[in-house]
């Protein structure tokens, strides 16, 4: 899909932008439900995921773990069911969040998770 660069400019085109991530692997510990001083609530995670191997080439590390946060009430309670070691798949958009602590601000990046399921064993272990 390509999108005009202003109206009057029909003739050049770029991609049109989208953020979504999908990814399939294990919750590496229980989820964890947090009550923000503004009252949301907000439930994370972290999922380790498997390289490709065209990934190995270029490193030995063999596994990202990625950090995923839901602030979806019906999705919450359904990832709060999960237990560690739950093989599931979930779909989201890349978020970058900005924290206050001791020594100043710290940004880092989650997927913020918009859809999810738990996956059997044997359809975890067929996907590329």
């Amino acid at each position: 899909m390509t999108m005009p660069l202003t109206p009057g400019e029909g003739h050049r085109h770029v991609m049109a932008h989208h953020n979504k991530v999908e990814l399939v692997g294990r919750v590496s510990a229980v989820p964890e439900s947090k009550a923000l001083p503004s009252g949301d609530v907000v439930v994370s995670f972290r999922l380790v995921v498997r390289r490709g191997p065209h990934a190995l080439r270029r490193s030995r590390q063999v596994v990202d773990t990625i950090d995923c946060t839901v602030w979806n009430t019906k999705l919450q309670q359904r990832v709060l069911r999960w237990e560690a070691g739950s093989e599931v798949a979930v779909t989201g958009a890349l978020r970058r969040r900005f924290s206050g602590s001791g020594g100043g601000v710290v940004s880092f990046v989650s997927v913020e998770v918009l859809s999810c399921r738990k996956e059997s064993s044997s359809a975890v272990a067929s996907s590329p």
